[in-house]
């Protein structure tokens, strides 16, 4: 499969290394590295698939440059739209092209996600009662120099399509009836702190992202009836510590077993093999993910930027 990559920034030049030998080409309008500075320039036989990894605006026309050519994409989360209709549009065009559209949560491979979820299912924890995230890092600065990130709801679409993707990839389907518990402008224009909640689901969930932890960081805590499962922080910010303990009844100090990792960062690599494993599968592309975070993310985000004007 030969891969461009549209957008290189940041992201792209981590999509870049892992295509490898897939790799046919950049397509940026300002870096020097690019081949083209429009994507309309890149020859359509010149490239299979697209990795997008450009900023959120340009996003659905993009995309609906690629599927309509039946080129697959995989893209850089949220998948960003101006309402649901555009997500359908899409979806629609990918499967009458037979062009795979995968949005990229590269946070599914995380060995300890995988863990947690398996653990999950396997119902060796009984009744799930609580989950509660905090996904944390240090960029407040340079979100607060960068013209295009300081805007809008800030963190909140940023991380928090992380945690609400990492909930969907655990516990399945979820309601929307997620709220707003805390939103703050420490050192930014747009929120640098939020937390949101939903007390109505099940388990029920908490969720904490801010760019004021200026040591990047993750923990999750699930209680429920038969135990507790622990997550500390990710591979790429390592070492990572994946925790079970197991109840005493009536009560007492519960036996644990921990596993902890220390290695680079296998999601990237993980993920885009999943991704070549879609295309060539022929699986037909699904936004039903995507049109979740965006009635629940757009929702949030709205009333994000109204508190505090």
């Amino acid at each position: 499969m030969r891969a461009i990559v549209v957008g290189y920034g940041v992201q792209g030049k981590k999509r870049l290394r892992v295509a490898g030998s897939d790799a046919a080409g950049v397509v940026d309008p300002i870096a020097a590295e690019a081949n083209w500075r429009d994507i309309r320039e890149a020859p359509l036989d010149s490239y299979d698939a697209a990795l997008v990894c450009t900023p959120d605006e340009p996003k659905i026309e993009l995309l609906s440059y690629l599927l309509g050519n039946g080129k697959h994409v995989l893209v850089e989360k949220p998948l960003h739209a101006k309402n649901v209709r555009e997500l359908d549009e899409l979806e629609a065009t990918a499967r009458r092209t037979g062009a795979v559209c995968y949005t990229a949560y590269n946070h599914r491979f995380e060995p300890h996600y995988v863990r947690m979820r398996d653990l999950i299912r396997s119902g060796d924890l009984g009744r799930i009662y609580r989950c509660r995230m905090f996904y944390g890092n240090g960029t407040a600065r340079l979100v607060r120099d960068s013209a295009w990130r300081d805007q809008g709801a800030g963190v909140l679409p940023d991380l928090g399509s992380h945690l609400l993707d990492t909930a969907r990839f655990w516990f399945g389907d979820l309601g929307e009836d997620f709220r707003l518990v805390s939103v703050s402008r420490f050192e930014n224009l747009a929120p640098d702190n939020v937390v949101i909640a939903s007390e109505s689901s099940k388990p029920k969930l908490e969720f904490e992202m801010t760019l004021l932890s200026w040591r990047n960081h993750f923990t999750c805590d699930i209680l429920a009836e038969k135990g507790t499962a622990h997550i500390e922080s990710l591979c790429k910010w390592g070492p990572s510590t994946f925790t079970k303990r197991t109840r005493i009844l009536p009560s007492g100090r519960p036996p644990e077993e921990a596993i902890t990792l220390v290695q680079d960062d296998p999601t990237w690599a993980l993920e885009y093999d999943h991704f070549k494993r879609l295309v060539a599968d022929q699986a037909p592309t699904d936004l039903a993910n995507d049109r979740w975070l965006l009635r629940v993310l757009g929702r949030l985000s709205a009333d994000a930027i109204k508190t505090g004007q």
